[in-house]
C-alpha cells in the first residue's frame, strides 16, 4: 500500500474487530459502493470526450436538465451493486421506484439509496460534483423490499458517505464511528485513508446559501444572513465569506473541512414545499456525516435525522454545519415562532403601502 496508507477495505476489517455487525454482507456491499465511485469518478473526468454525437441533455424526475453522464452514473451504481446478493432493494434519487436485483439473484439484508451525480448541471462548465449513498438495514430479511422499508429515520443508518469528483477523488465515509476521508490512487486504483476523524470547526467566517432565492426566506434566515453580512461592524463582528457551489456536496464537503454553515432553508416559493433536498437520499447521509464529525444538521427547528419520512422523495430545509452556528439558526427560528424576534417578526415582511388610510 503506497505510504503504508490504509485503504477502504482495510478500514472496514479494523472495524469489524470492534463491530461483527458489520462483516459479511456489509463490507462487501461497501466494496461495491466504492467500486461504483471508481468507475463515476473515471467517467466524470472524462467530460465531453465520453459524449457521443446526437447526445442531448435530459430532463430528470425533478424537471431538471440532466446530461447522459448522469444517466451513466445511475446505470454505473446500478450495475455494481445490484449482483453481489447484499441488497434487498435499491432506491436511486432519479427513479421513483424502486430496483430490485434481478430474479434469481440472493436478496440480501440491506438496502442502498444512492443520488448517482450530484450537481450533474456543473458538468457542462466542469465544477465539481458528486455521487451521495445511504445503507439501511432491510426490516424483513430475505422478502421482496418495499418502499415502505425504506421509510426510516436517519438515526437507522447504518452508513453514509459521498465522493466528490475534483481535483482529486475524495470519497467520505461513516459507519457509526467518527467520519472518514479517503482519497482515490488512480495509479493503484485504490481509495486511502487520508483524512482520519474528521471533524466540523467550531469556530467559522464561512456561510453557503443560494442568494438570488433571498426574496423567499424566512425571517430566522434572513436575519442570520444579515448579520454575517454586516462583518465587524454587526453585532458578531467578524467578516464572513459566502460561498455557494451549485452542488450540494461539494458545499457540504467546504462545510467539513473549513466549518461554517450549509443552508437550504424552507422557503415561500411553494406553501405545500416543506423544503428543497430530498431527504432519504441526501439529507439524511449528509446529516449522518456532519453529526458523526461533531457538527448539526437541522431543518431550523429539529434533527434532521429524527424525521420519520412519509415519501420515498420526502423533501426537507437542510441547514447543516458547525455546532454553535446551527444552534443559533434553531434559536432564531424559536424567538421568531415565539414573538420574541421583534425587528424581524412577521410584520416587517408582510405587505405595507407607502398610503396611510384616511
Amino acid at each position: 500500500m503506497r505510504f503504508g496508507r490504509t485503504n477502504v477495505n482495510k478500514y472496514l476489517v479494523g472495524e469489524q474487530r470492534h463491530n461483527s455487525a458489520i462483516a459479511g454482507d456489509f463490507s462487501m456491499l461497501i466494496s461495491d459502493v466504492v467500486r461504483s465511485c471508481k468507475a463515476v469518478s473515471q467517467s466524470v473526468s472524462l467530460g465531453r470526450l465520453i459524449w457521443r454525437e446526437g447526445d442531448v441533455t435530459t430532463v430528470g424526475r425533478h424537471g431538471r436538465p440532466q446530461t447522459d453522464l448522469k444517466d451513466m452514473a445511475n446505470q454505473i451504481f446500478l450495475r455494481h451493486c445490484e449482483w453481489g446478493g447484499h441488497l434487498a432493494a435499491i432506491s436511486p434519487a432519479e427513479m421513483d421506484t424502486l430496483h430490485t436485483p434481478p430474479l434469481g439473484e440472493r436478496r440480501g439484508s440491506y438496502l442502498l439509496l444512492f443520488d448517482a451525480l450530484d450537481g450533474s448541471s456543473n458538468i457542462d462548465i466542469n465544477l465539481t460534483v458528486g455521487s451521495l449513498f445511504s445503507v439501511l438495514r432491510c426490516p424483513e430479511h430475505g422478502r421482496e423490499a418495499s418502499i415502505e422499508d425504506f421509510l426510516q429515520p436517519g438515526t437507522a443508518q447504518v452508513a453514509a458517505g459521498y465522493a466528490l469528483y475534483g481535483s482529486s477523488t475524495i470519497m467520505v465515509l461513516s459507519i457509526g464511528n467518527g467520519t472518514h476521508g479517503f482519497t482515490l490512487d488512480r495509479e493503484i486504483g485504490e481509495f486511502l485513508l487520508t483524512h482520519p476523524h474528521l471533524a466540523v470547526p467550531p469556530e467559522t467566517r464561512q456561510f453557503a446559501i443560494n442568494t438570488s432565492k433571498e426574496r423567499f426566506w424566512e425571517p430566522p434566515v434572513r436575519r442570520y444572513v444579515e448579520e454575517c453580512l454586516a462583518g465587524q461592524t454587526g453585532i458578531r463582528g467578524k467578516d464572513f465569506d459566502m460561498r455557494w457551489a451549485a452542488a450540494t456536496v461539494a458545499d457540504v464537503h467546504r462545510i467539513l473541512m473549513r466549518g461554517g454553515v450549509f443552508l437550504s432553508p424552507r422557503d415561500s416559493r411553494d406553501p405545500d414545499m416543506p423544503g428543497w433536498i430530498d431527504l432519504l437520499h441526501k439529507a439524511n447521509p449528509l446529516a449522518m456525516l456532519i453529526e458523526q464529525a461533531g457538527g448539526m444538521a437541522s431543518t431550523g427547528h429539529g434533527r434532521i435525522a429524527a424525521i420519520v419520512p412519509a415519501s420515498l422523495h420526502q423533501r426537507t430545509p437542510v441547514i447543516l454545519g458547525s455546532r454553535a452556528e446551527i444552534e443559533r439558526i434553531e434559536r432564531y427560528h424559536a424567538e421568531y415562532l415565539n414573538g420574541e424576534d421583534k425587528p424581524f417578526s412577521s410584520p416587517l415582511f408582510s405587505t405595507r403601502s407607502l398610503f396611510r388610510p384616511d
